[in-house]
């Protein structure tokens, strides 16, 4: 199957909706059923202003953080719609076209 890898790029102290922004994109996509997506935090990264952003030992509020998911063509076009309908959200995200499948039979119930 054909889809598309989507990752979005934020920090840690970054909030939409009254809640962290890459924990309510996570709530979005699993209230979308989507099948599963992937919380990563970074060391460093620099921004498109070429800002230094970075984890501090005692300050994370800066840390860079990604979400990436693997979705068919029409779980992305719902996202974005979704997405763009979002009232006040500015998120940097790349969407990547990729073949998508599964190998041997799922060991959960």
């Amino acid at each position: 199957m054909n889809g598309y890898q989507l990752t979005f790029f934020t920090q840690q102290d970054r909030r939409h909706s009254h809640q962290p922004l890459a924990e309510w994109l996570m709530a979005l996509v699993q209230s979308m059923q989507i099948r599963g997506a992937t919380l990563r935090t970074a060391q460093e990264g620099i921004d498109s202003h070429h800002k230094l952003h970075s984890a501090h030992f005692f300050e994370l509020t800066d840390q860079p953080v990604e979400v990436t998911m693997v979705v068919s063509e029409e779980e992305s076009a719902r996202l974005f719609e979704r997405l763009n309908a979002e009232p006040g959200l500015h998120l940097f995200y790349a969407k990547s076209a990729v073949e998508l499948g599964t190998i041997g039979e799922s060991q959960q119930p």
